[in-house]
């Protein structure tokens, strides 16, 4: 349950509806993100359920549609909740889901501003300012306890602890490719946090992912992104399932055929 200035929420997820692009917001066609062929004049994304899941290769837009989204719910497209900005930002970033989000509209139910926007690239820059702050908290002596001491952990098990104190709360959680920090073993243990996420019906969580073990959660809308558009999907239609079935049906004979063909 959360607080919408004064007025508590308790409609469930999915929070964000629906997400189009205005044409005539956009000032250059020709500039990047407007100039991939996924943001068409009638490009639109819409939420039916608690979990969004979409997949498609590397330059599609996937991560670019993230952090419009993310810019949208007042998150920095860098990574991170509101409010927060602890990454440098170079130009690159501003020109991605800074620009996007000035072109898009969004329609929620209510609109949320909770949750988070977690990016494998800025993880340790928002780990360590956290880490920082929960220090400097304790030595003022203010409530809260020890600091998270994120860093300290493995990769994995610093990304899945971050997650598990970042997800308990009503709010929209955006994932860019989270299984770039987790072994096949830490995927087993983010999809039980999925379910419990999906289970407390107050988390909304949008995820691109190239992983086959997390396209198959249960219940989530998966949508397949090509040059041609969205479209939904099953995790069987997917080129990334299809890619790791033919390699666990003969790993020797797949890598083989794939260093011949040069």
């Amino acid at each position: 349950m959360s607080r919408r200035g004064n007025r508590t929420i308790n409609l469930p997820a999915p929070y964000l509806k629906r997400v189009w692009l205005e044409p005539s917001r956009i000032a250059d066609r020709e500039a990047y993100p407007f100039c991939l062929p996924i943001f068409t004049d009638d490009f639109e994304l819409c939420f039916e359920a608690p979990i969004t899941i979409i997949v498609g290769e590397n330059g599609t837009g996937k991560s670019t549609i993230l952090e419009g989204i993310a810019t949208l719910a007042g998150f920095d497209d860098a990574g991170g909740g509101k409010g927060y900005r602890p990454v440098d930002h170079s130009d690159a970033l501003e020109k991605m889901g800074g620009q996007l989000s000035k072109a898009l509209r969004a329609s929620w139910l209510p609109k949320i501003t909770n949750g988070w926007f977690f990016r494998v690239e800025s993880f340790f820059s928002v780990a360590r300012w956290l880490d920082k702050l929960a220090l400097e908290d304790m030595r003022m002596g203010l409530p809260g306890g020890p600091p998270p001491d994120f860093l300290s952990h493995s990769h994995g098990e610093g990304f899945l602890r971050f997650f598990e104190e970042r997800c308990q709360r009503q709010g929209i959680f955006i994932f860019d490719e989270p299984e770039s920090a987790l072994s096949p073993a830490r995927q087993i243990e983010f999809l039980k946090l999925l379910r419990r996420m999906e289970g407390s019906r107050i988390c909304q969580v949008i995820m691109a992912t190239h992983a086959p073990m997390l396209m198959a959660y249960p219940n989530a809308t998966l949508l397949r992104l090509t040059k041609a558009g969205l479209e939904p999907a099953t995790l069987w239609e997917t080129d990334h399932f299809k890619v790791m079935r033919e390699f666990c049906d003969d790993p020797a004979g797949f890598v083989d055929a794939a260093l011949q063909d040069e």
